[in-house]
């Protein structure tokens, strides 16, 4: 049979290469057509809505990370500057290891086009656990296959077309002469490749890209369900190998765990409906520490703190005497804050879950005819914050590229050369934006300039100079100012007396104070209730707030009447001196009720301890303490039904 065979001198093996990547590409294309077809009727009734070049970007990505990850051996193999590799004998090894690896992708791509129909998502490592009992998983396996022979053939025949269709370099036998030409070929080829490769595998070369993982899927379609036509089954597989975040302890019996602790919320009696707009406002690492109003204890009632203007504002909203974070990253910040979903064990946003049927402030007002978007000044794409906006609910985004699209603004001029475009123009297109919005609307922003490198506008660099015990302190100056700026554009707007906003940190950051350094303490963050019409009583009120009592506290506040998950509390029907801090930790879950704080590793307490009393926790109270077994039992009924409701996709109301 004929063979296809190239002659580019030095560089036949590097172009042979590359060419075989690209025949892969075309393969996981027609895989994914077959996906389709095959799952039809579940595409169907939002395939018309789907942005089609949207969507095929979005395969690029996972297409491209995927083939990496899976060709990476293959890749050494046919770029190494040696001349041996041309050898005809390395070279039918190198055909062997590309058609085995690539056929496996194949196969796992076109096993999800049948398994796709009960599970409703791409496959992922955890098959392997979910399946870890059945002696008969291949029989299972082979019996679907043989009920759907087009698969089964098109499968073959992709696998088959990487045999014949590859293409082989020019075989030599000896040093081609003169030698230097080859081997500055060969390696300028490797060394233009390795780049390329790290940047294909992360989804992305800038610093404001992570390694793209699976709920990145979602902001390049509409419904959580969708997402698996970006995805293809190699990538889903790879990128939650040895991520198994969730686990079901059963520390309780089913009708046990109900009575202990649910996370299904129903409309309270007598509830006063109020078509309020809600306004999030997620503040880049404004840790409590940074707000003077929130620490008069601190520094024996001397400490002023960096916030003027929050302290101002805190002066008329709601507070509370205690108010924690549920995660320590940004990604985690999004997920507590709109969806009422902690960070346990990984980011939501880095495991299986994240396409799980989602939903959170913006999802549910939608069902109250709520205009809803989310902003972010960042690289549209960004830490994943636009697929999880999409997934949770929000109907537009707005980013880097809105901000920059929009001549009223500065432009690129306003970028900060890293991460975003700086918070105070930002927020001055946030503020004009909604102005534009019908109401009632619920949007959400997530700033960035309180950031490393720790950089503030050269205009402000003299009104905000380095000072205070961290470098961040003078960003977060410039962001609060930026804040003062974002209220007195919107204190001129028409909606401004019909919102409730609401203010917190996505997480803690740099400190200077030891009691901001504890287990407890690295999760203090401001959260401010702030409705300028006064039907929210002012104050500072006893007990605890945590960024996961947020969502289910708004929506009490506007007398929601259906029934939705939160892990949080409403605060408009309990007391939060009865509610409780839960977070985790390096592998220790944090839980906060009363005057105690308890660690606990998931199978023990490893310390209690009285934190109003003792706030850098140096006095362990463990077994000691009555409250220490009902706080365990509260703590790991919470644990267990989050568990169990990520594993099962139970994390909205369907």
């Amino acid at each position: 049979m004929k063979r296809f065979t190239l002659r580019f001198g030095a560089l036949s093996t590097p172009a042979a290469f590359l060419l075989n990547l690209l025949l892969v590409y075309a393969v996981y294309a027609l895989c994914r057509v077959a996906f389709l077809v095959t799952n039809w009727d579940a595409f169907a009734p939002g395939f018309a809505q789907l942005d089609t070049a949207l969507v095929i970007k979005g395969t690029l990505f996972f297409d491209i990370s995927a083939i990496l990850y899976t060709n990476a051996l293959y890749a050494l193999l046919m770029l190494l500057p040696v001349p041996y590799k041309e050898r005809a004998g390395w070279q039918s090894v190198c055909k062997w290891l590309y058609v085995v690896i690539n056929g496996v992708g194949v196969a796992l791509n076109m096993a999800d086009a049948v398994y796709f129909q009960y599970t409703g998502r791409r496959t992922t490592w955890t098959v392997f656990g979910e399946f870890s009992h059945e002696g008969n998983i291949f029989s299972i396996v082979g019996k679907e296959v043989l009920h759907h022979p087009f698969v089964l053939l098109i499968g073959v025949a992709l696998i088959a077309l990487l045999w014949l269709a590859y293409v082989h370099p020019r075989s030599l036998t000896k040093t081609p002469q003169p030698a230097a030409p080859y081997y500055v070929a060969q390696t300028l080829a490797l060394g233009l490749f390795i780049p390329l490769c790290v940047a294909g595998m992360r989804g992305g070369f800038t610093t404001a890209v992570r390694p793209i993982t699976l709920s990145n899927a979602n902001q390049f379609v509409n419904r959580p369900a969708e997402a698996a036509l970006v995805l293809n089954t190699p990538f889903s597989m790879i990128r939650t190998a040895n991520k198994k975040a969730f686990v079901d302890p059963g520390y309780f019996s089913a009708d046990e765990l109900n009575t202990l602790y649910s996370p299904l919320h129903h409309p309270g009696e007598a509830l006063t409906q109020r078509h309020k707009n809600v306004v999030v406002i997620i503040l880049e690492s404004f840790g409590q520490e940074f707000v003077g109003a929130l620490n008069p204890q601190l520094e024996g009632g001397r400490y002023k703190g960096v916030t003027p203007f929050l302290d101002s504002l805190i002066a008329v909203s709601t507070t509370y005497e205690h108010s924690f974070a549920n995660g320590r990253k940004s990604i985690d910040g999004m997920p507590s804050v709109l969806s009422s979903i902690p960070m346990f064990v990984e980011p939501f946003f880095l495991t299986p879950a994240s396409l799980n049927h989602l939903s959170g402030l913006a999802g549910e007002l939608d069902k109250e005819n709520y205009e809803t978007a989310f902003f972010h000044g960042a690289q549209n794409g960004s830490m994943g914050f636009e697929a999880f906006s999409r997934s949770t609910g929000f109907n537009k985004y707005y980013g880097r590229t809105e901000f920059e699209a929009d001549t009223r603004f500065g432009g690129k001029d306003e970028f900060d050369g890293t991460w975003a475009i700086w918070d105070e123009p930002f927020l001055q297109f946030y503020a004009h934006k909604m102005g534009e919005m019908k109401q009632p609307f619920m949007t959400a922003v997530f700033t960035a300039s309180s950031h490393a490198p720790y950089k503030v506008p050269e205009r402000y660099e003299k009104q905000f100079p380095e000072e205070g015990g961290t470098p961040l302190h003078k960003c977060v100056r410039y962001s609060d100012m930026a804040l003062r700026k974002f209220f007195a554009t919107a204190s001129r707007q028409p909606w401004y007396k019909n919102t409730l906003f609401v203010i917190t940190a996505d997480h803690t950051s740099l400190s200077t104070h030891e009691e901001y350094q504890t287990p407890l303490g690295r999760f203090r963050v401001p959260i401010i209730f702030f409705d300028p019409s006064g039907d929210m009583k002012p104050g500072r009120l006893p007990g605890i707030v945590k960024q996961i009592d947020i969502m289910p506290t708004v929506l009490g506040y506007l007398g929601y009447q259906h029934p939705f998950i939160a892990f949080g509390n409403d605060l408009t029907q309990l007391p939060a001196t009865h509610n409780y801090e839960v977070a985790y930790l390096n592998g220790v879950y944090v839980f906060a009720q009363g005057d105690y704080v308890l660690l606990f590793d998931g199978k023990k307490t490893t310390g209690l301890y009285d934190f109003k009393k003792d706030r850098l926790l140096v006095h362990d109270l463990k077994g000691r303490v009555p409250q220490q077994a009902a706080m365990e039992r509260q703590l790991k009924a919470i644990i267990q039904s989050y568990m169990q409701r990520m594993l099962t996709d139970q994390v909205a109301v369907r």
